[in-house]
């Protein structure tokens, strides 16, 4: 046993120095796959981890390459022979390899699998050849041979002797046979067409059964390995009375064909042999000879007519012709041998192969024209024209089928894809052979497109208005903005923003502020219709992309007012200390307009519609108020009997829900004369002391504007008498004269005179702190100014209006209280 491992290290160190180790073939297509193709050589039964190659240095590549492209073995045998080591780049024994096993007697022995690398793919071919090695013994079927001969056989006599298996091959499968002394026989081998040895025995001494019945040796079976492995059988021969006549095969040689598809026990062919002999000893029996174990369960044939029927599955992918040894043996025992060929004839029972090496579930819309979707590799078992394939994919998908190599193809792209329109693609691959009729097969690969931010948002509307009533509270939502994008994911995620903008000099988030996630804009402080009637802002909406896309919309806020403003009288003033009265004469007609009610109301619309009412008065038969107009008229005539002072109370509202509302006073004198309506008003008195000082304040004020006005005269002539003076000088001096006008004292049209008339209005009043001053003409005559508590209040009264008729007064005065 020692010396059987020391010979096998030896044959495996043999084979490791002169055995070609590995060959590389290279084909590289203008496609975005690599192929290479490796070849190595190992002997069967290497212990599990074994080197057998190193990849990376015979591929010429990386073996950080290998690592990123992540590399691995495919192939389409069910159990992995070995093992690609990425992080050394070598292929080693994954479990122990059993050539016989493998392959059987097919020899050269191999089998292949592909390495395939990512980013970008790769296809590399490895075929590994396993050589085999004297691991097995010839066995025969049975240890021992019996044989019944005839005494009378002839010298030359041959008897075919059962066969020896060795399941190695080449120079360690079977060689010869050796047989043991013996004077009657010598032993003679013969080859089959397939290198399969079987030995005959010739008789070269006639039989004597009365000498010698029973015949005994050894046949010993030798292979050619080193150590040499042998198996032995012992034949036991029974001599049999006298058969003079073997049988004879008509044929020497017979052909049949078959379809693989045959049933069971259907017919072949009929062999035929014939015997001299008569009665027992020309009765003939059929075969088989030396039929192999694989070949047992397949054919059948009747021992008394020859003919030869299928028992089994034939299938022209695992053996296309079948050589059969059939024997023809008489009762006698002797024999002859023939020899059948069955020809299997190939069918189309084999639909093509389709297996996905590698496929990226996930592509993305960008992805440019040609990209690489899928390699797959086609076989179909079936040969010629049945073999022979077309693959296509279901129409209108902007995909193609290229073919890289033999058997291998490529799904590759067409065109530009948009995933907002179609997000995934359902791809059909159909396989179909050219055999009759077709077989075809079909894989379904699902295809992800992936997106890229190539959409900017959109709102629903190009411009969004909202109503918000006035006085609001803060925080309030005052309308929803909303947009959507096309694409998916993150890259449709949308983020709301309010851009910078400036309402009235403030910026507009002192205003509003937006939800970044919900686009609620809602109102960041109380709005005031009576400051701003609307506000613009822009809000932006922009993806969660890199880089991100965005698109903006104005959102137009208009301000509704609110009935939040009551009216404001401007017309009569409502004074403090002083009567203001409106006259009106006795002799007044029906419909006289004693004065009119001026209000107003800062809101606006309804809310700003007045209305006058007359609420309270001393008569309310004498005067009416215009609804709409507040002008305060009488309705009917004026008597005597009417009292000289009237009060009326004016109710102003305005149209607002609720409505606002406010109330002016206006005192009416009725009377033709002012003593008559300063009878009437005396008792409105006031405290002695205060009118006086009011004189007082009156007087002062009427001193000092006569003092400034005298002044201005008094400077304007002295300027006028220096200016000619000036001249004069000017005029007799040999110097030229350059006249010198102070600013703002010539006019345009070079006149010399001021360009501006100036006119004093001078407010006279009892009491000065409590009165208002304008400046400009002379107010209505109808408007009365007293003053009850003076004495020589008519005289004044009558001396200043004297003042006010004259045309030609450079003094206008006007009081109002």
């Amino acid at each position: 046993m020692a010396g059987g491992l020391l010979q096998r290290f030896k044959w495996r160190l043999f084979s490791r120095l002169w055995w070609p180790r590995w060959m590389i073939v290279c084909l590289v297509f203008f496609t975005s796959v690599a192929n290479c193709q490796i070849r190595y050589s190992i002997p069967e039964e290497m212990k599990k981890g074994s080197l057998i190659g190193n990849v990376a240095q015979d591929l010429g590549l990386d073996v950080k390459r290998l690592r990123s492209g992540r590399a691995r073995i495919v192939t389409e045998e069910s159990i992995q022979h070995v093992e690609l080591k990425t992080d050394k780049g070598i292929l080693v024994v994954k479990d122990r390899i059993d050539r016989e096993q493998l392959c059987g007697d097919v020899t050269p022995c191999s089998f292949s699998f592909e390495i395939i690398l990512e980013n970008p793919i790769e296809l590399h071919r490895v075929v590994v050849e396993i050589l085999d090695i004297n691991d097995h013994s010839p066995v025969f079927r049975n240890n021992r041979i019996k044989m019944e001969i005839s005494e009378s056989a002839v010298i030359g006599s041959r008897f075919v002797l059962e066969s020896a298996d060795d399941p190695d091959v080449g120079v360690n499968a079977l060689q010869k046979y050796v047989l043991s002394t013996s004077d009657n026989f010598v032993l003679k081998e013969h080859a089959n067409p397939d290198g399969s040895k079987f030995a005959e025995l010739i008789l070269q001494k006639q039989l004597d059964r009365e000498e010698n019945s029973r015949l005994s040796f050894r046949m010993i079976a030798i292979d050619g390995g080193t150590p040499q492995r042998s198996g032995t059988v012992n034949i036991d021969i029974t001599v049999l009375d006298a058969n003079d006549n073997p049988p004879v095969f008509n044929q020497s040689l017979y052909r049949a064909a078959v379809l693989e598809e045959s049933a069971l026990g259907t017919h072949i062919i009929t062999i035929n042999a014939t015997d001299a002999d008569s009665g027992s000893n020309g009765l003939v029996t059929y075969a088989f000879s030396n039929l192999k174990e694989n070949l047992a369960d397949m054919f059948k044939i009747d021992k008394n007519t020859g003919i030869i029927t299928i028992s089994g599955t034939l299938d022209y992918e695992k053996d296309k012709k079948y050589e059969i040894r059939v024997e023809a043996k008489d009762q006698g025992g002797l024999t002859d041998l023939s020899k059948v060929i069955i020809d299997v004839i190939d069918v189309n029972d084999n639909a093509p192969l389709l297996n996905v090496m590698s496929f990226s579930n996930t592509l993305s819309e960008d992805a440019p024209l040609g990209s690489t979707v899928a390699v797959f590799t086609v076989k179909d078992a079936d040969s010629e024209r049945n073999g022979q394939i077309t693959c296509s994919i279901n129409s209108r998908l902007p995909f193609k089928i290229k073919s890289s190599l033999t058997s291998y193809y490529s799904l590759v792209s067409d065109t530009e894809f948009d995933r907002e329109q179609t997000p995934e693609y359902n791809i059909s691959i159909t396989a179909t052979d050219s055999g009759s009729p077709p077989l075809s097969s079909t894989i379904n690969l699902h295809l992800r497109i992936s997106d890229i931010n190539d959409n900017a948002p959109v709102f629903h509307k190009s411009i969004y208005t909202a109503y918000v009533t006035e006085n609001n509270s803060p925080g309030v939502c005052v309308i929803t903005v909303s947009a959507y994008d096309s694409d998916w994911s993150n890259n449709a995620r949308i983020s709301y923003i309010l851009e910078d903008t400036e309402i009235g000099g403030f910026p507009g988030s002192t205003y509003v502020s937006v939800n970044s996630e919900t686009g609620v804009v809602s109102a960041v402080r109380s709005f005031d219709y009576e400051q701003i009637k609307q506000l613009h802002v822009v809000i932006k909406a922009q993806d969660g992309g890199s880089p991100p896309l965005s698109c903006n919309v104005t959102v137009k806020i208009v301000i509704q007012d609110q009935n939040d403003n009551a009216p404001q009288v401007l017309y009569p003033v409502q004074t403090g200390g002083s009567v203001v009265a409106e006259m009106v004469p006795r002799s007044a007609d029906v419909g006289y307009l004693v004065t009119k009610v001026v209000a107003v109301d800062v809101d606006s619309g309804q809310n700003a519609w007045l209305s006058y009412k007359l609420q309270k008065a001393t008569d309310r038969a004498l005067f009416e108020v215009g609804l709409q107009n507040g002008e305060i008229r009488t309705i009917r005539q004026v008597t005597d009997k009417d009292s000289v002072k009237q009060r009326l109370t004016v109710f102003v509202e305005d149209n607002g829900q609720p409505s606002r509302s406010a109330t002016v006073t206006v005192n009416v004198a009725v009377a033709d004369s002012y003593p008559e309506v300063l009878s009437e008003f005396t008792d409105f008195t006031h405290d002695k002391e205060y009118n006086d000082n009011l004189t007082f304040y009156l007087v002062l004020a009427l001193a000092v504007v006569s003092f400034l006005f005298i002044t201005c005269l008094v400077v304007i002539i002295s300027v006028k008498i220096y200016r000619w003076r000036q001249s004069r000088i000017l005029y007799h001096s040999s110097l030229p004269v350059i006249p010198y006008y102070p600013p703002r004292y010539s006019d345009t049209l070079g006149t010399g005179t001021l360009p501006h008339v100036y006119n004093y209005e001078v407010c006279r009043t009892t009491d000065s702190r409590k009165s208002d001053c304008k400046f400009g003409t002379a107010g209505s005559q109808n408007v009365l100014i007293m003053d009850p508590s003076s004495t020589g209040t008519m005289q004044r009264i009558q001396s200043e209006k004297n003042i006010l008729d004259e045309p030609d007064s450079p003094l206008e005065v006007s009081c109002g209280f």
